[in-house]
C-alpha cells in the first residue's frame, strides 16, 4: 500500500516519496516505573536532563543542495525506516537514562508510518517531543493530530530569505505557503514553530527577519555549516553553498550575532563565540557534552555519541549508562550539540560538586563551582529564557 500525503518534489515522480505503510492498533508494551525525581535532582544526580536526536528514517522528499540526504544524492535502496517495536523500546530505554527531550529528525521523519505512535509514547513519559521537517507534509490535520498525540514543538526549515530561493533549494514547491498555513495552525493550538536556518551562501542575513515574520516564525536557530560528518548522519555535504574560507565563516557568525537585536535568535551569544574560537584555533571554553547528555540514536537503534563520532557507542537495547564518555571533545560544531553544552555547562558543574562534596572532597567541589564558562553558561540561560519557557 502506498502512502503519498505531499506533491513530488520538481522532477520527482510520486514513487520516489513513498512511504511504508502505516500500522495502526496501538502497542501493548508497559510504560516504565515513572521517574518522579525533580529538574533539581537530575541535575545533581545526572548533570541534568539529557537530550536525544532520533533520527527515525534517512529517507527524504527534498533535494536540498547542502545535505546527503537529499533525495537525488541518496538512492532509494538505501532509504532505511525505524522498526515500529524497536523505536518504542529505545525510547523507553533513553527515559530510564535521564533523557528528557527527543528531537526526531531524519531523513524527513514525517515520512515514517508511526511518527504519531512515536510521539506518543515519548510523551506518555513525560519528555519534550520536537520535530525537525522541511514541512512538505505538514498539513493542519497532521499537526493538529500530532498535537493531540503530545508534540512539544516543531522546527521547521528555511533556507534563505524569500521563498523561490527557498524551494528551489528545496525542491518543494508551493511549501513556503504550507509553511505560513501551518503556523497558523501551530499558533492557534497554543504551540510554538522555530524556523531552523543553514548557515549557507543562500542567505541574506538582513533581509532574513522580514521574511520568517511573514511565514509565522517567531525565533530562528541557525545551524552551522558542515561539509563533512563520521557518522552515518548525512546532513553535511562539501557544497559551495556552505564550505566557506574561516573568513567568511567569521563574516556569517557576526551576521548571526548582529541579528539578535533584531529577532530572537536561540543560538546563545557564547556558543556563537564559542564557534568564533573554534575556527580561529583557538583554546574553547565549553566542553561538548555529546556522549554523555547527549546522544544520536539512528534507523537501525545504534547510538552515537554524535553526529561527527566514526563509531556508535552500542546498540541501544545494551545502553546501561556505563558507555556515557565524557573526555572533554570540542572537535565539531555541531550547533544542536555545542549550543546546548554552553547551556548545560552549569548544570553539569553542579553535579560535579554535588558528587565531589557527597565524597568529602571540598576542595574538587569547590574548583567545579568556579569552573571557567560556569558565568557565560548562566547568562546563556538567561538569554534564551523566553524560548526555553515554551517546553
Amino acid at each position: 500500500m502506498r502512502i503519498i500525503e505531499a506533491e513530488p518534489a520538481q522532477g520527482a515522480s510520486a514513487e520516489a516519496t513513498e512511504r511504508p505503510p502505516r500500522r495502526d492498533g496501538a502497542h501493548s508494551r508497559p510504560l516504565p516505573e515513572p521517574d518522579r525525581r525533580s529538574t533539581l535532582r537530575l541535575v545533581l544526580e545526572d548533570g541534568g536532563p539529557g537530550f536525544c536526536q532520533f533520527a527515525l528514517n534517512n529517507a527524504c522528499n527534498a533535494r536540498c543542495g547542502f545535505c546527503g540526504f537529499a533525495l537525488d544524492k541518496l538512492p532509494r535502496k538505501d532509504w532505511h525506516y525505524v522498526e515500529r517495536e524497536g523505536a518504542l523500546e529505545a525510547i523507553d530505554i533513553l527515559y530510564r537514562q535521564a533523557v528528557r527531550y527527543l528531537v526526531l529528525t531524519g531523513g524527513e521523519p514525517m515520512l515514517h508510518p508511526d511518527l504519531l505512535e512515536i510521539v506518543q509514547r515519548a510523551s506518555g513519559l513525560g519528555m519534550k517531543v520536537l520535530l525537525v521537517t522541511n514541512a512538505g507534509l505538514l498539513k493542519p490535520h497532521r499537526i493538529r493530530e500530532l498535537a493531540a498525540g503530545g508534540l512539544s514543538s516543531f522546527i521547521i526549515s528555511i533556507d534563505a530569505a524569500d521563498a523561490d530561493t527557498h524551494e528551489r533549494n528545496r525542491g518543494l514547491p508551493g511549501v513556503c505557503d504550507r509553511i505560513r498555513e501551518a503556523n497558523a495552525v501551530i499558533d492557534e493550538l497554543g504551540l510554538h514553530s522555530t524556523a531552523s536556518v543553514t548557515m549557507s551562501r543562500l542567505v541574506d542575513y538582513e533581509a532574513l527577519p522580514d521574511f520568517l515574520k511573514s511565514l509565522g516564525f517567531k525565533a530562528v536557530t541557525f545551524s552551522y555549516p558542515l561539509t563533512k560528518l563520521d557518522s552515518n548522519f548525512l546532513s553535511f555535504s562539501d557544497s559551495d553553498l556552505v564550505n566557506y574560507s574561516d573568513a567568511e565563516l567569521l563574516q556569517a557568525f557576526g551576521q548571526v550575532k548582529a541579528l539578535k537585536k533584531r529577532f530572537q535568535v536561540v543560538n546563545p551569544t557564547a556558543s556563537l563565540e564559542e564557534m568564533e574560537r573554534f575556527v580561529r584555533g583557538q583554546e574553547q571554553r565549553f566542553p561538548c557534552l555529546g556522549g554523555f547528555q547527549y546522544f544520536y540514536l539512528d534507523w537501525h537503534l545504534d547510538l552515537w555519541r554524535c553526529h561527527n563520532w566514526d563509531q556508535p557507542m552500542c546498540h541501544i537495547k545494551d545502553f546501561d549508562g556505563s558507555q556515557r564518555v565524557r573526555d572533554g571533545c570540542t572537535k565539531c560544531m555541531i550547533d544542536c550539540y555545542r549550543d546546548s553544552s554552553v547551556m548545560q555547562h552549569v548544570g553539569v558543574s553542579a553535579h560535579d560538586a554535588y558528587q565531589s562534596f557527597k565524597r568529602g572532597n571540598l576542595h574538587e567541589g569547590a574548583n567545579a563551582l568556579i569552573r571557567k564558562g560556569n558565568l557565560g553558561s548562566v547568562h546563556s540561560v538567561l538569554e534564551q529564557l523566553p524560548w526555553l519557557l515554551k517546553f
